[in-house]
Formats: structure tokens, sequence, C-alpha cells
């Protein structure tokens, strides 16, 4: 008679308890602390402790003040100049360099870089022979120390997201900038101006939004930073004319812009834009235009001397959100209703 040999039930797959809770942990470089510190606010969390600091050489340093083994790790840092902090775009992208590699040398679950301005942004082609695409560089080196994903608004083109191969979420400031216009002016009384044509969907867009009309100019760049406006495509007379695009620089195209539409009978001229770069002499050039307001968010820290007409909008609530979804693993294109990678 045959017996049958009895196999002992299968053990346990592991007899570790999975009680495991992510963290969730935001850190802000001394570029975008301010804004780091509301975002923290806004999702109940305190800022988390970091040393950050330029030694006289040049060179940065960081150092996290507390256990950030196993967290969620969001480093917000835009890539700008900030002069109260001494600081250039090149040290503030080494200080988020530095802050990333030292999150993974730390055992960091994720490490997400929250980029709310992305530097070298503008530099996604090569527009003349043995030129850099700098944006591909700067998305090599978030990469090549670490980063798991990235966070961003309103890139000045689509195709930088094309750079990485981790995941890079998008968002723009489009919902918060026309509610701020439908809160303030009737749609009526509005035209919404794009300074060129690669600006067109996004004017067209910002209109739908607000419910009125827009106008796009023609424009021609004879030379790098400079701009030379040609004419109005659409009607401008008696209205309010705001000027919309994701960026002002030296505010030359700007200025040059709202000059234009005043002569085409526009009674008046608002600038409207996500990031205030506000370099070189964009401040005198603004004093000096005709533009009765300059409304930006708060991406880029202002840069003393700033003009009274100057209107900041905070980002950190649309960031705080979108924070909380990707901690949460649920979608950020939901905030935007999927508006948010139209460029």
């Amino acid at each position: 008679m045959s017996t049958i040999e009895q196999r002992p039930e299968a053990a346990a797959v592991t007899a570790i308890p999975h009680d495991y809770s992510k963290r969730l942990m935001v850190f802000g470089g001394r570029c975008s602390m301010e804004l780091a510190a509301k975002v923290a606010r806004k999702l109940d969390l305190d800022l988390g402790q970091a040393t950050l600091k330029t030694f006289a050489d040049g060179e940065v340093y960081c150092r996290y003040e507390e256990s950030i083994r196993g967290a969620d790790v969001f480093l917000v840092q835009s890539t700008c100049a900030n002069e109260q902090e001494g600081m250039t775009p090149n040290d503030a992208l080494m200080e988020l360099l530095a802050m990333i590699d030292a999150a993974q040398g730390a055992s960091a679950h994720r490490i997400i870089a929250v980029l709310p301005w992305y530097g070298y942004a503008r530099q996604d082609k090569k527009s003349a022979p043995r030129e850099p695409i700098s944006a591909r560089i700067v998305a090599k080196c978030l990469e090549g120390v670490g980063v798991d994903r990235v966070l961003t608004m309103d890139l000045h083109a689509g195709q930088v997201q094309g750079f990485f191969h981790v995941p890079v979420d998008h968002m723009t400031a489009m919902p918060m900038l026309t509610q701020w216009f439908a809160d303030q002016y009737p749609a009526k009384d509005l035209v919404i101006v794009s300074p060129d044509a690669g600006r067109v969907k996004t004017a067209r867009n910002f209109a739908r939004r607000i419910g009125t009309h827009w106008a796009v100019m023609e424009k021609e760049r004879p030379a790098q930073a400079v701009a030379e406006i040609g004419y109005v495509v659409g009607d401008v007379k008696g209205k309010t004319a705001v000027l919309v695009d994701d960026m002002i620089a030296t505010a030359g195209t700007l200025c040059a812009a709202a000059q234009a539409v005043l002569d085409e009978g526009a009674a008046r001229v608002i600038a409207c834009a996500t990031h205030g770069v506000f370099s070189g002499p964009a401040y005198e050039r603004l004093a000096g235009s005709g533009i009765e307001q300059i409304v930006v968010t708060d991406t880029i820290p202002l840069r003393p001397g700033a003009p009274d007409n100057i209107q900041v909008l905070s980002t950190s609530g649309t960031f705080a959100d979108s924070i909380r979804r990707i901690f949460t693993d649920d979608s950020v294109s939901e905030i935007f209703a999927g508006e948010n990678q139209l460029f």
C-alpha cells in the first residue's frame, strides 16, 4: 500500500510586519525658500530643516538636519537668480543638484524636484550651428544625480518634457490668472493680446476661460533679446488690452507691444505672465512704459526695486495640491481639467 507524504503548510512569505506609512517632507532651496514655506503651510507641514550655504570660494553646501530615510522628499527650488541671497541661476541649479544627491545618500524613498521656474528652458533647441541645447543639459544633470520626478510650471516650450526619462508633471498658472482677471474686470471690457504668434494658443485659451475676445501681434526679432513689433491683428480699440505671456525678462517685447496696442486705440494696457524674471533694465523700462499694471506669480522672487504696479499672485496652493496628489498617487492633470499640457 502506497503512502502519501504529508507536506507541511506553505510558510508565510515574510514575518516582517507591513505597517509602513509614507512620509511627506518639503524642503526649500535658498532661491525659493519663501514659496516653499507657503507650500508647507498649505500642506499642514513644518518646512524641512537643512543647512544651505555658500563657501568663501563660491562652492555651495547642503546638509539635511533631520532624518529623511524612507520619505517622499519634495525639493522646491527655482533655478533663477536671487539677489538677496546672493544666488545666480547656476548657484541655484548646483544647490538643487547637491540637495538631490544628499537626499539619495540619506535613503529618501522618492526625490521630487519642484522647479516653479525651469532655468535654461528658453535654450530648448539649436538656433545656430555649434550651440548647446542647455535645457537638455539641465535635464541630464537632474537625472544624473538621481531625481525620481520633476514638477514644474508653465515651461517656455513643451518639448522640454521630452528631455527627461523620469516623469514630468507640468502645471499651469492659467486658472488662477484668469480667475483674477474675471474677478477684477468685466469680460466685455477686455481683449487678450498675444505678443507674438507663438503664444496664440495661450491667448486664445486665456480669452476663452474669461469669455472675451483675443488678438495677436505680428513681431520680428532682428537679434537675440531685441524685439520689433509690427502691427496688431484684431480689434483692441477702446478696450483694456491684456498682454499675456509665459514670462517677462528684460521687458523689451512687452513695452514695445504695449505701445503698439495703445497706438491702435486701446484704452489701457495690463501685462500678465507666470514668471516675472525682470532681468537687466526691466524695471526701468516698465516704469517708463504705458503699462498700467503687471500681474505675475511668485515662481521667481522679485529683486529689490520693483515698481509699485507689479501685482504678485501666490502659486503655493497649486503646488501644494499637486504635491499632495503626487504623494498619494492621484492625478495631477485633474487639477487643471487636462489643460496643463496646452502651450
